[in-house]
Parts: structure tokens; C-alpha cells; sequence
């Protein structure tokens, strides 16, 4: 073989492993920061691959909570290229026959998580292509089969760095599941002349705004323009928690500071808020599948 030949093959065959390894891996966790829990998953993802590109979501999902884990992905995974992977652990079921699973959707993106719940929200908004499960007998940190614990660490961390990297194919992550993951049941938005409905699935962390599912399409289908006044209505298990007027602004300044506003947040979803306040904290507000919010034209 030439030398200029020999040379080609080379170049050719590194650029092939870089581009393997570009998938950038993604992880998020209930785990925090205080231990050294993070820190391992992210051990084991560069003793898969050293140049593997690691980023982490967040490691501040509240403990258990995997409605908001769903969601933080939904929020996320879309502003990413197709190809990167996710790993989410918020995982009380660790140990049990809960299944493993990586879900490929329809963007691309894939997700190895618990099927618990998590990947309700992106399997909606991106699309179900397929869902394999975890095949633990490859697909497992070598040394780890006596621990039922740290999968996050053992299985999902390993499994998402090999797939990201591309040591191992989609097709051997194990077999072919359904293509259906677990859902959590949630109020849907829906709109109707003068009048929306939906769900509050998360607050803005630091200033307590309500953030409902109600994009700006649904409170154009109400018929609601910018400086209308609504009545909005929060409930949480049947229980009503907010009932009062605000009006509808493109911004926390157009009304008085302490007074209660309708917006469009980053995501273009209708939220609730207090201008310079906590909207939250006053009225003793949360999130969650079980909290529903309603607005409707004021007399």
C-alpha cells in the first residue's frame, strides 16, 4: 500500500471515531451535589471514552420527584442536536422489576432512563420511533453485579456513555420493547372560546411563577389579546388554591409591582406571576400532574 494511501486510510478511520464520539452525553439526576454520587456516573461515562462530551442537565430534580424529572427533559432535549443522549435517574423503584430502557424518538434524541414515568412528556412531544430495554448481562459496569442500588451509576451512566460514544449500536442496547413508555396522567391544555384549561407541571424555582402547559396557541384559540383581563382559576386535587383576576401582559413591568400577571414564559406557555413577588409562596401554589389551572374572559 502507498504511503499517501496508507495515510488517507488513517484519517479516514479517526474521523470516523470522532464522529462517533460527538454525540454529546446528558445527565440529570434527584442525587445533588453533596456526595460523590454525580461524580461517579460521570467517572464511569470517560472510562467509557475519554473525549465523550459531558454535560449535565441537573442534579436538583427534588427526591423522587419524577413528574418533574419528565419534565426538565421535555424543556430541554429539544434545543439539542439529534444523536445526544440523555440519562435520567430519578429512580424510587431502584431494585425492583421496574424495566431499563432506552427510548429512541422521532427527532433522534435518545433517552435511557427508568421507564417509570420520566419519559412521559418528550415521548409526547418528540415521538416514539422505539423503545429497547437494557440488556444488563452486556450492558452493565463490569465489577457491579452484586450492587441493586446505584443503577444510575451501574447501568444507565454506562449504557447512555457506550451508546453516546459509539461503542455499542442502538440495536445492542438489548431487545425491542412496545413502542409506549409509561405515562402520567395529566390535564391535556384545551381551549375553547373564552376559555383555557391545562396543567401546572413546574414553577420557575426562583421566583415562584406558575408555569402552566397552555401555549401561546390555545390562549389564541380563547381569544385572548394582550391586555385583557382573566379570571384564573388554580385547583390541585379538587381544592382551590388561587381564584382572581390578572391580566394579560407581555411583561412583569406593564403592571403595578405586588400585582398578579398573565404572561408568555420562555417556552411561550401561559404562567402566572406577582411582578418584583412570589406567586408561589402567597398563595401557596405547587406543581405536579394533580395541579390544574383554568382561564376564562372576566366580566
Amino acid at each position: 500500500m502507498k504511503p499517501q494511501t496508507l495515510l488517507l486510510c488513517v484519517a479516514t478511520a479517526l474521523a470516523s471515531l470522532q464522529a462517533q464520539a460527538q454525540n454529546a452525553l446528558v445527565l440529570q439526576t434527584d442525587f445533588g451535589l453533596g456526595d460523590g454520587a454525580v461524580s461517579a456516573m460521570q467517572g464511569v461515562a470517560f472510562g467509557v471514552d475519554r473525549q465523550l462530551p459531558l454535560f449535565n442537565l441537573t442534579h436538583e430534580i427534588p427526591p423522587y420527584d419524577i413528574w418533574a424529572a419528565a419534565y426538565r427533559l421535555m424543556q430541554t432535549a429539544p434545543y439539542w442536536p439529534a444523536g445526544t443522549v440523555f440519562v435520567s435517574v430519578v429512580d424510587p423503584g431502584v431494585g425492583t422489576d421496574r424495566k431499563s430502557v432506552v427510548l429512541k424518538t422521532n427527532s433522534g434524541h435518545y433517552f435511557v432512563s427508568p421507564d417509570n414515568g420520566t419519559l412521559t412528556l418528550v415521548a409526547q412531544q418528540l415521538g416514539i420511533a422505539s423503545v429497547r430495554e437494557i440488556d444488563e448481562s452486556t450492558n452493565r459496569l463490569p465489577g457491579s453485579e452484586l450492587s441493586y442500588t446505584f443503577h444510575g451509576r451501574d447501568v444507565y451512566a454506562y449504557t447512555g456513555a457506550r451508546l453516546a460514544a459509539g461503542a455499542i449500536s442502538y440495536e445492542q442496547v438489548g431487545p425491542l420493547l412496545d413502542a409506549r413508555v409509561i405515562e402520567i396522567e395529566y390535564q391535556k391544555p384545551e381551549a375553547i372560546p373564552g376559555e383555557v384549561k391545562g396543567n401546572i407541571p413546574i414553577l420557575d424555582v426562583n421566583y415562584g411563577n406558575a408555569w402552566s402547559n397552555i401555549g401561546a396557541e390555545k390562549m389564541k384559540a380563547a381569544g385572548f389579546d394582550i391586555g385583557d383581563t382573566l379570571c384564573v382559576i388554580i385547583t390541585t386535587a379538587g381544592k382551590e388554591k388561587f381564584n382572581d383576576k390578572a391580566r394579560y401582559v407581555n411583561s412583569f413591568g406593564d403592571v403595578a409591582e405586588g400585582e398578579a400577571l398573565v404572561y408568555l414564559n420562555s417556552l411561550l406557555n401561559a404562567s402566572v406571576a406577582i411582578n418584583v413577588g412570589n406567586f408561589a409562596e402567597q398563595y401557596g401554589v405547587s406543581s405536579g400532574a394533580e395541579w390544574d389551572i383554568g382561564m376564562r374572559e372576566c366580566p
